[in-house]
């Protein structure tokens, strides 16, 4: 039995598989000590793990993010996408690590595993002090520096060869210096504070590089190829199978029938304020089509408009018995719902570009299995279009049902538990020398 200390930041998109990861570990006779905000506590408790608070200057209620970030009203583009990166995910990083602090003060842990998006790790790895191995879950997608990839947040396609490898080393010294230079900078800064180095190469994007080892939540299949992948990640695949969390089904279920198409529309559940975004034009788009339109709203407000005959609405709807009955998933392009409608073999119309979504939106451009419209405000003819030619074309749901056959076979978390079981084995190892 090993001592765990998961971290994660207090979003329901970065909880939620941080939950399947502490239930099975607890099965499997971990000891796991679970550090996030108060709203997600009693769910912790359910997976058997010990739930620890995160500080309130780290902790907030991501129901309702722009009243819990008044700054992030009105941004858009790349203005909002450094806002959330700076004020929600990387300015709490101090408090996130004097949390961690303490609670590896209060027991010592074998590993300390964190997602992607708790910054707190970055400063723990610059540290340069005696530490437990740090493993980063990757429930992004994978942001790992190579010379055959555009770097992260710009959302454009791989390029690999002489061309490539220039365009991409010219794309990475905009993003570093202009793009995201105010980031980055603020980052070193952050660490020089916070720890015994001066900051120098320190990137919010690149800590999961820094970490012990990189388990990403997806299947080599949904991944930009790299020839200079590092050894340390490792390719699991999306921790779906027996999800936390379901909810009881809407009363208009057992109107849908098998004759007509199920187009399943969502906003998810952190873009989710404004409908007009992606639900109302699609909405309208499909009022007169031939499809029946199940539309989830993730916790966010019900449209308040008449709802075409066609069209149902529910917060949320259990995607164990949604997502097989779905022919096209619309969707702003969440990590986990996308892998969710892959893991079926759903092809997809994806429009976000908020948070990480602009690069999750075009990984489903690249591999095929979906259309990928690069905007987050999407018109309705423009989605209208998109779904025509995805249930027209079958080569959107045999791409997306190839990937979904990779992840069927992908390890899981017994892949994580490898891995785990290698970083302490060898730390175990050291230490008796």
């Amino acid at each position: 039995m090993s001592s765990l200390l998961l971290c994660c930041t207090p979003a329901h998109g970065h909880v939620m598989p941080l939950l399947e990861i502490a239930r099975s570990l607890v099965e499997r006779g971990h000891r796991v000590r679970f550090l996030t905000g108060r709203r997600y506590r009693d769910a912790v408790v359910s997976t058997g793990a010990h739930w620890l608070p995160l500080s309130p200057a780290a902790d907030f209620d991501d129901r309702d993010i722009d009243a819990a970030f008044p700054g992030r009203t009105g941004r858009t583009g790349v203005d909002a996408i450094r806002w959330d990166l700076r004020e929600i995910f990387l300015r709490p990083a101090p408090v996130q690590l004097a949390d961690v602090d303490a609670a590896l003060a209060a027991e010592p842990v074998d590993a300390v595993l964190a997602e992607s998006m708790f910054a707190g790790a970055l400063l723990l790895l610059m540290r340069g002090t005696p530490r437990p191995p740090v493993v980063n879950l990757g429930i992004v997608p994978l942001g790992v520096r190579s010379r055959d990839t555009a770097p992260f947040g710009l959302g454009v396609p791989p390029m690999s060869g002489p061309i490539g490898h220039l365009r991409n080393a010219a794309l990475a010294a905009v993003t570093d210096h202009v793009v995201f230079g105010s980031l980055n900078r603020y980052a070193r800064r952050l660490v020089a504070e916070n720890s015994t180095s001066n900051g120098a190469g320190a990137s919010f994007f690149g800590w999961p590089s820094r970490a012990d080892a990189l388990v990403q939540f997806t299947v080599a299949d949904f991944e930009y190829p790299r020839s200079d992948l590092p050894s340390t990640v490792h390719f699991i695949g999306p921790l779906l199978r027996g999800s936390i969390g379901t909810h009881p089904l809407p009363p208009w279920w057992g109107q849908l029938d098998d004759d007509r198409p199920i187009v399943h529309v969502t906003q998810g559940t952190v873009a989710n304020r404004d409908p007009d975004d992606l639900i109302g034009p699609a909405i309208d788009a499909l009022a007169h089509e031939d499809v029946q339109v199940v539309v989830t709203t993730g916790g966010g407000a019900l449209p308040d408009r008449l709802l075409p005959s066609n069209t149902y609405v529910a917060h949320y709807v259990p995607y164990a018995l949604l997502m097989p009955r779905v022919d096209v998933f619309v969707t702003n392009g969440g990590y986990g719902g996308v892998h969710h409608a892959l893991a079926h073999g759903v092809p997809l119309v994806v429009c976000g570009r908020t948070e990480d979504k602009v690069e999750v939106t075009a990984r489903v451009g690249w591999s095929g299995a979906g259309i990928d419209l690069r905007t987050h405000r999407p018109s309705p003819e423009q989605l209208r279009t998109a779904v025509r030619r995805v249930l027209a074309d079958p080569s959107y749901r045999t791409r997306s049902a190839a990937i979904g056959e990779s992840i069927a076979a992908a390890p899981g978390v017994d892949g994580l538990e490898a891995v785990l079981r290698t970083l302490i084995g060898d730390r175990r190892k050291a230490d008796a020398v």
